[in-house]
């Protein structure tokens, strides 16, 4: 089990394998990764996730970039050792042509970005993309059972803080036979530039919870996930917000093969690169040390 100084255990894993994107999201963070490196190949990827394995991860997200992108993507999910859940995190451009082999390879869900359903707006956000596209990997994943497919809209002030009860209806459309999608809320990071997109989403999240017929109570950042009627709803408040990191149980690693305790810090990294047995056991628990809250509380 691994434990940072803080007291957080540390049990999901993120790891990008690409920063290679077919769209150009206006608040994309990059994973943290400020530059892009050359990329692990499976074999790396594989024994870097087989070390937190064996050091108690019970959960990894392949993330990007967009990680779809990769022809070898269903190699990487067919390496990873036998975590509790292996999950993905896409744009869902490309995800109706790979649910069926994601999933048969060990895929177990999927998380999609899809911050409108409206075309002028998905295009927008996503410089250019096709919002049908990902409506029809979101099927996809579904029938596929990589579910409960996680659909995360930031939400943005001016673009799209409007269309939630929009959004909340396709989920439930999804949910007619059981819990296919849950609808994840996501407050815009203040990031340079993006300051006119703030939203503070406490609001929202009040009023969706008086609505709520039933409140469940996630272990991950002790989100709270609302059900009203078929539709699913979580919210992520990571700005500002010292219950969010004192919460947070996740470690990253980059698509270059660096350990990166934080997503706002890139000063504090530990390079796994090429390292195996014994050495990159000892990488892993020097990036733990270094992790701390980015927010503290006061």
């Amino acid at each position: 089990m691994l434990v940072d100084r803080f007291g957080r255990r540390i049990t999901n894993l993120r790891i990008a394998v690409t920063m290679k994107c077919n769209l150009n999201c206006i608040y994309c963070h990059r994973e943290g990764q400020s530059c892009e490196g050359e990329e692990l190949s499976v074999e790396e990827i594989a024994e870097i996730a087989r070390a937190f394995h064996e050091l108690g991860i019970r959960k990894v997200k392949i993330t990007g970039g967009e990680p779809l992108l990769r022809k070898d993507i269903c190699d990487i999910v067919a390496e990873m050792p036998s975590f509790q859940e292996v999950s993905i995190t896409t744009n869902g451009t490309l995800l109706s042509r790979l649910a069926e082999e994601l999933k048969e390879v060990g895929l177990n869900r999927v998380n999609v970005s899809l911050d409108s359903l409206r075309d002028d707006i998905y295009s927008f956000v996503t410089g250019g993309g096709k919002v049908e596209r990902v409506i029809e990997g979101i099927e996809a994943a579904c029938n596929a059972e990589l579910t409960p497919v996680k659909i995360n809209m930031v939400v943005m002030k001016g673009i799209n803080d409007d269309q939630i009860k929009e959004m909340m209806g396709f989920v439930s459309s999804l949910n007619r036979d059981g819990l296919k999608a849950i609808l994840q809320l996501i407050e815009i990071l203040k990031l340079p530039g993006l300051e006119k997109y703030y939203l503070d989403i406490s609001e929202i999240e009040k009023e969706i919870a008086s609505k709520a017929e039933a409140v469940l109570l996630r272990e991950m950042h002790f989100r709270r996930q609302y059900l009203v009627g078929n539709a699913a709803v979580e919210f992520v408040k990571p700005v500002d917000n010292s219950e969010f990191c004192m919460h947070c149980n996740r470690i990253r690693v980059t698509s270059d093969g660096r350990i990166k305790p934080c997503l706002l810090r890139e000063d504090n990294t530990v390079n796994a690169r090429g390292l195996k047995g014994e050495k990159l056991v000892e990488a892993i628990k020097k990036a733990v040390e270094l992790r701390e809250p980015y927010y503290k509380p006061e």
